[in-house]
């Protein structure tokens, strides 16, 4: 694996925060503080910034800063016709299905319904996020995996930005182990059909 730049170090801090709700939509981000916290110059920050910029995760305002990226209605729409694009052509004709990676996508799906049977709202959102995550792997390109990554990452901060009860992702366990299940029996048309299905019925909500 290739070592990461000094900005791609700072970038994949930041970019985690992001994910992880500790840096919230909206946020600003200053050179100053960073280079505080994380002891990199004001250069390297500033290229991390960038980098983060092409992952529309953060947004350069003129005469204001950086800040965390806030989706718009027309980002959802957006990064939901890249997902109907992208993971019912995995599930269907992606040539890294085999049974070990099918096997996974079956163990995560049982994951999120354990986690909901806990009371674990945020297992429920992880197991989630791994599910679809192991969707796109499937294609076996390194670049659609790439960009389902970028994507999720942007899903995210939509679930900051709308504020989604805890229930939003516990609604589609059941579907989730149902794609598995069409998975794992080798019907991989029918999956693919259920996940276009899931995506238009998820952005619905979300939209809504």
């Amino acid at each position: 694996m290739p070592r990461l730049s000094a900005a791609q170090q700072v970038g994949k801090v930041l970019r985690d925060h992001i994910i992880n709700g500790q840096l919230t939509p909206g946020t600003r981000l200053t050179e100053e503080t960073i280079t505080e916290a994380l002891g990199y110059s004001r250069n390297t920050i500033r290229e991390s910034f960038a980098l983060l910029a092409a992952e529309r995760l953060v947004v350069r305002e003129t005469n204001r800063g950086v800040f965390v990226a806030t989706p718009s209605r027309s980002d959802i729409r957006d990064l939901y016709a890249v997902r109907r694009l992208l993971e019912p052509a995995a599930a269907e004709h992606g040539t890294a299905y085999g049974p070990e990676l099918v096997e996974q996508i079956v163990n995560v799906a049982a994951q999120g319904r354990r986690a909901h049977a806990d009371g674990d709202p945020d297992g429920v959102r992880q197991a989630n996020q791994v599910f679809h995550r192991l969707i796109g792997a499937l294609a076996g390109s390194r670049r659609v995996s790439d960009l389902m990554e970028g994507v999720l990452a942007e899903m995210r901060l939509v679930f900051r930005v709308v504020a989604t009860d805890g229930d939003f992702h516990a609604h589609f366990l059941e579907r989730n182990e149902h794609i598995a299940e069409l998975l794992a029996a080798g019907e991989r048309s029918r999956a693919s059909e259920q996940l276009r299905d899931y995506l238009d019925d998820a952005e619905s909500r979300l939209l809504g």
